[in-house]
């Protein structure tokens, strides 16, 4: 059987032209492959831990910088997270109606506040994310995991400028 005959025929055979051993070192050598499967592991614990809250971990993470910024504007909130306007604004009109935050507008501005509930519902996502945390750091090595964050957060700031 030739490479378009696997093609067509839907089955998934392994090129025997490529050694596991050639294959390896393509993927486990490339940023995008072995950042894309760190953001996999990682997104499956933290979804894990933020189950417990009810939230997703970025509903969660829009809540935790409402709650240490009450005022903060939701273009500005979006560049905190690094998600698109349009992404920040489904995910408060999610939250506000659980409650948990409240828009004021000010002029052209939309602002965010949290609620009462919204800032109880804080502390149990900064256990969640104490929890995720001491998980990572249990695998990877305390020190590994903060140098590992700061290098990730240095590349990002540099991708972004």
């Amino acid at each position: 059987m030739n490479k378009s005959d696997r093609k067509t025929s839907g089955k998934d055979m392994p090129d025997s032209n490529v050694s596991n051993k050639t294959a390896s070192h393509l993927l486990n050598n490339c940023l995008y492959f072995t950042a894309s499967t760190l953001c996999r592991h990682m997104n499956r614990m933290a979804e894990e831990e933020f189950k417990k809250v009810g939230l997703s971990p970025s509903h969660s993470f829009l809540l935790l910088l409402t709650d240490e910024s009450p005022g903060i504007s939701q273009k500005e909130a979006a560049r905190y997270l690094n998600l698109s306007p349009s992404t920040v604004s489904r995910f408060v009109d999610a939250l506000v109606l659980r409650s948990l935050i409240e828009k004021r507008e000010n002029g052209r501005l939309v602002l965010l506040f949290p609620t009462e509930q919204g800032g109880i519902q804080c502390d149990e996502i900064r256990r969640a994310w104490a929890n995720l945390y001491e998980r990572y750091s249990d695998i990877l090595g305390e020190e590994a995991g903060r140098e590992l964050t700061r290098m990730i957060d240095e590349a990002n700031r540099r991708l972004t400028d």
